[in-house]
């Protein structure tokens, strides 16, 4: 096939890899996966079945193995990381060795010609006290998740062939699912005890159902030409929404009590 292409995603056997693996599986591109499998691997059983479909068990802090799973391949898709402000403020060097220490060791086995896409993210830019947030926005990351993928994002622009994406936040259903998202932590709450109490209801962040999250890695590869050294807002202004206005909604569809509560009340 003229457009095939061998494809690498560290950490696909995460919540965004397992919902990124059939759309390009879907398009007859060869996926390898590598991923240590710290959540398990139940979610990539069924990709086993695809002719198209590779495993390799790996750290992405494991160079000599990362090596062998980066040579040949065309599209380094790079979501492998500790993923969210809890677990980063809890295990600070864990956030540090795998997401700084992990791009570092990609951008030193990948050539120049192998063409890498980064899921960054939006924590990026720390606090945006105007509430407009652009591309050229300069980036103040305010924890350390959001300084771990900062240092990581400048490092893969810097020594690879590398799209920047960074994400807004990501919702939705995953083989990989995870709860502590906002909206799917207030979805399953809303849903088990029948109730929420929200605090900080009228702050505000943007998000991104995580099928668009993987549709836009495959514009990403569609557009290779374009989109090389890029960075790019993955997100939109229809789907930014304060903690109140998400709770309406998932109120209106659960029938959950929502009480709005002021730090500090008990």
């Amino acid at each position: 096939m003229e457009n095939f292409k061998k494809v690498l995603v560290t950490g696909g056997a995460g919540y965004v890899g397992t919902v990124l693996l059939p759309q390009l599986l879907e398009r007859n591109f060869e996926v390898t996966v590598y991923d240590k499998l710290l959540y398990g691997g139940n979610a990539l059983m069924p990709f086993f079945r695809n002719k198209n479909f590779i495993f390799i068990k790996g750290d992405i802090r494991d160079k000599k193995r990362l090596v062998a799973a980066v040579a040949g391949k065309d599209v380094i898709i790079h979501l492998a990381g500790i993923v969210g402000f809890p677990i980063c403020q809890k295990e600070p060097e864990l956030a540090r060795s795998v997401n700084v220490g992990g791009a570092e060791n990609l951008a030193s086995v990948v050539s120049r010609d192998q063409y890498v896409i980064n899921a960054s993210t939006g924590s990026n830019y720390g606090a945006v006290t105007d509430g407009v947030c652009t591309e050229e926005t300069p980036v103040n990351p305010l924890s350390i998740y959001g300084v771990t993928k900062t240092e990581a994002e400048m490092l893969l622009l810097e020594k690879t062939t590398c799209t920047a994406l960074r994400f807004a936040t990501a919702f939705g259903i995953s083989p990989r699912m995870r709860l502590d998202l906002l909206i799917n932590d207030l979805t399953y709450h809303a849903l088990k005890d029948r109730s929420l109490v929200i605090y900080e209801a009228s702050f505000m962040r943007t998000f991104i159902d995580v099928f668009d999250f993987a549709r836009s890695i495959i514009f990403a590869i569609d557009n290779e030409i374009k989109t090389k050294g890029q960075i790019y807002n993955v997100g939109g202004d229809n789907m930014n929404y304060s903690k109140k206005a998400i709770c309406e909604l998932i109120a209106k569809e659960t029938g959950a009590y929502v009480h709005y509560a002021e730090i500090g009340e008990d």
